[in-house]
């Protein structure tokens, strides 16, 4: 090794063994002050593990003082940037309990908003966080109607509904998919009763019919007559409400079919 490289290696080494150091220290020092003030050096500087670390540790020796709601905001803020949503949740779910009117608290109550969506998972999945994060939403929306991050909240709210309009339409569409169409009808039904808006309504409604449909088909001849009715009063509930739709064609297909099996006449 060339002796500019050697210097170049043992400058970087110092270097790092300095701000080591500086960090060690800061982190064994005593003096409050001087921890605070490092902790937001770190905090700028965006080494947010650092800070956290900083600030949890005077946490309590600021306590009741001037300080104290700077340092726990910015521990959960620090714990937020770093990535541990779970901590900053709860950091900010305190910090929002014990100051309900410092000026970062609203701030800190949305952040535990955002920590709460981005721990929501995929419509497949469990949907218990999406429902704690949407009841979250909406107390912060009823408290802050005018706050600067309603249209943030909003497109939350819009995000997390449709997950729960998916689950709960692919939960009632698996049984038309598995042909256990007597059990689609009911399925299919109560997910339109259940949430009258939900946004996959037209597809349930369509699967609904066809259900009614392939289960009328499949019965033995004594009962397919009365199937068939089944079918045709879904099919103009349908109709009624999606006369434009895709699926028209098809459906008008399955009542003419539906009409012929029961000798019913417009």
């Amino acid at each position: 090794m060339n002796k500019v490289k050697l210097i170049i290696v043992l400058f970087l080494g110092a270097a790092i063994t300095s701000c080591a150091s500086k960090y060690e220290l800061l982190f064994r020092s005593a003096d409050v002050d001087v921890k605070y003030k490092g902790a937001f050096e770190y905090f700028n500087q965006k080494r947010y593990k650092k800070s956290a670390d900083l600030f949890e540790q005077i946490l309590m020796a600021t306590k009741g003082t001037s300080k104290d709601d700077t340092v726990q905001f910015y521990f959960g803020l620090s714990n937020y940037k770093w990535g541990d949503l779970q901590a900053a949740e709860a950091n900010f779910d305190q910090f929002a309990r014990v100051f309900p009117r410092s000026p970062f608290t609203e701030e800190a109550r949305f952040l535990r908003l955002d920590c709460l969506y981005q721990s929501t998972h995929r419509y497949e999945l469990d949907q218990i966080p999406s429902y704690t994060a949407m009841a979250a939403i909406n107390e912060f929306l009823y408290d802050y109607p005018n706050t600067e991050y309603l249209v943030k909240c909003k497109d939350m709210l819009v995000d997390l509904q449709e997950r729960l309009d998916r689950k709960s339409y692919e939960a009632a569409k698996i049984y038309h998919t598995i042909e256990d169409y007597k059990a689609a009808t009911f399925a299919l039904k109560n997910a339109v009763k259940e949430n009258p808006d939900n946004r996959y309504r037209e597809d349930i409604m369509y699967y609904l019919v066809v259900s009614h449909y392939k289960y009328a088909q499949q019965s033995v001849k004594e009962k397919q007559r009365e199937r068939y009715l089944s079918l045709i009063d879904e099919y103009y509930n349908f109709i009624s409400e999606y006369p434009e739709s895709k699926y028209r064609k098809e459906l008008d297909d399955m009542f003419k079919k539906a009409q012929s099996e029961t000798k019913i006449n417009q």
